[in-house]
């Protein structure tokens, strides 16, 4: 498939992509990221890899559009945790007991 990244024609394939991205250790994701393989990468590592250019010589739409093209599956931002809940001790074991008393002390 051809795209533009950066302004530069690419020819991509899906098996080129993963030629490319084997062996390759997935940095923390923080915003927009894509899988590849059974791994999910960071779509500004992923353009740096592929395109061989500097991650702020092309913007992570570029590359997102171009993965999904290709048939990977993008994601918007990471998976967050759900909020851990901050219970006092009584709450906690009121909680375990199975009674709704949540008392200030």
């Amino acid at each position: 498939m051809r795209c533009v990244i950066a302004r530069y024609p690419f020819d991509l394939t899906k098996d080129g992509v993963l030629a490319s991205m084997k062996g390759v250790t997935p940095e923390p994701v923080t915003g927009e990221s894509v899988t590849i393989g059974r791994r999910r990468y960071p779509v500004k590592q992923v353009g740096e890899v592929i395109t061989r250019q500097d991650r702020r010589d092309f913007s992570s739409g570029e590359v997102t559009r171009a993965m999904a093209r290709l048939g990977f599956t993008c994601h918007d931002h990471p998976e967050a945790a759900p909020p851990a809940s901050v219970l006092t001790p009584l709450q906690t074991a009121s909680q375990l007991l199975g009674s709704s008393a949540t008392a200030d002390v």
